[in-house]
């Protein structure tokens, strides 16, 4: 960040600033065209795309712009840019075709609509910046060896857990010290919340339900940590993680104590998170050291006696944080959090209650299934279903609660974009799409 505030700025002086172009205008939507508009040196918000043109239009009024220009062609996108002028649409290929847009923000928080969106993007050679957990959690991978192939950027976003956890892990690594564990702070974790529980909170704070139920649910986070261990090599010690529940309060330094010690220093390390634990919403990382010197001098700092060192964040500020993403992406190419290669953990979808044969699967934070993290070669190997790709899917049997759903229990859709993605991206990485049973293959 202290690099970046001088290249903005410096970027604001030279008359050059980054012009980026949203697509999605809710809740989190509508606080980063703010900081971008009222708070950010070097950025430009050129353009806000939405389904729903009155929301874009209502993004930049909250902002402080009212004076926007709906546009419908290219041409017109370009023009309105050359001019100053802020545009909105309903189209998103207008934004990743327009020649005057750097940078594609991505922050509908959908799978199917934003896998086109992002594949668009990146045949345009724009740097991609996703705020996007569920959409990265699924199919980051093939969509980062796109990425590679054109040249750009694609990362998700500082602010969010992730991010900041990538952050926080990479300042560890500068350290000298291995990073064993890269982990979340959580308040509340109950897999069978939905929208009608959370109905109350979504409304307090002016968020959709479904949104909120996938926080409350633990689909978000599986997401979140998913996009951890693809882009540090980590793995997960469980199913679903270990999730260690603690006395509200607890400082998070005695975390240290609250995960099984072989399966931290053995192997590449693990993602996992806690619930209870302050301070809340943070986010930490456990690291070791055999460097005796090293562990004087941790002592002497108040860090304990090792073999773990906990350090951690105190706060994420979401939508606070995303335009120190954009610039590090379009000044430095450097990707605040990206997949290393091929998936290490993947999220996988469980029943939430008792489901019948015939049912549609409804959505991420709905009724019908929540998110586990399992590790991708577990995942492929049993031919378990990506929660990213369960919604819209006909399920073939009933599939009682708690039960993880494969392959075999659903119809999928046919012709999305999602699903084609996903079976290059197993072939790739795997050898040959999980939905095909290995004899078959």
């Amino acid at each position: 960040m202290f690099i970046v505030d001088r290249e903005l700025e410096r970027l604001q002086r030279a008359g050059t600033p980054i012009r980026v172009g949203m697509v999605g205008a809710g809740f989190m939507a509508k606080g980063i065209a703010r900081q971008m508009l009222q708070y950010t040196k070097g950025i430009e918000l050129a353009a806000i795309c939405n389904r729903h043109l009155e929301e874009a239009r209502k993004a930049y009024a909250e902002s402080g712009e009212s004076n926007v220009t709906q546009v419908r062609r290219v041409d017109e996108l370009d023009d309105c840019i050359a001019r100053g002028r802020r545009a909105i649409t309903d189209d998103p290929m207008l934004l990743c075709n327009a020649d005057r847009i750097d940078v594609i923000l991505e922050v509908t928080g959908t799978i199917e609509f934003a896998a086109g969106v992002v594949m668009q993007a990146i045949a345009r050679t724009k740097h991609v910046v996703m705020m996007n957990a569920e959409l990265d959690g699924t199919l980051g991978p093939i969509l980062k060896t796109y990425a590679d192939r054109a040249g750009v950027v694609i990362t998700n976003t500082e602010g969010d857990q992730p991010g900041v956890i990538m952050n926080l892990y990479r300042w560890v690594k500068g350290l000298g010290i291995r990073p064993v564990l890269c982990g979340n702070i959580k308040g509340l974790h109950d897999p069978y919340r939905n929208p009608t529980t959370q109905e109350g909170f979504a409304k307090r704070w002016g968020m959709k339900a479904p949104m909120v139920t996938s926080f409350a649910d633990g689909t978000k986070i599986s997401f979140e940590n998913a996009i951890v261990a693809n882009a540090t090599g980590m793995r997960v010690a469980r199913r679903g993680m270990h999730g260690p529940v603690v006395e509200a309060g607890t400082p998070i330094q005695e975390a240290v104590n609250w995960y099984p010690l072989d399966e931290l220093i053995e192997g590449p390390g693990i993602v996992d998170y806690c619930v209870g634990a302050m301070p809340n919403p943070g986010i930490f990382v456990l690291g070791t050291t055999n460097d005796t010197v090293e562990k004087h001098y941790l002592s002497l700092y108040k860090m304990g006696a090792g073999p773990l060192y906990c350090f951690y964040w105190p706060y994420h500020l979401c939508h606070f944080e995303v335009p120190f993403t954009v610039a590090r992406a379009a000044i430095f190419r450097d990707a605040a959090i990206t997949p290393l290669g091929a998936p290490h953990v993947d999220v996988v979808a469980a029943a939430k209650r008792d489901l019948r044969a015939g049912e549609i699967i409804d959505g991420l934070g709905h009724y019908m299934t929540y998110g586990l993290c399992e590790n991708a070669q577990v995942a492929h190997a049993e031919r378990l279903l990506p929660i990213g790709l369960a919604e819209g899917c006909r399920l073939r049997r009933n599939v009682a609660r708690d039960q993880v759903l494969g392959y075999d229990d659903v119809e999928i859709p046919a012709g999305r974009m999602c699903d084609a993605l996903r079976q290059e991206q197993d072939t790739l990485f795997f050898g040959r799409p999980s939905f095909i049973r290995p004899e078959a293959a």
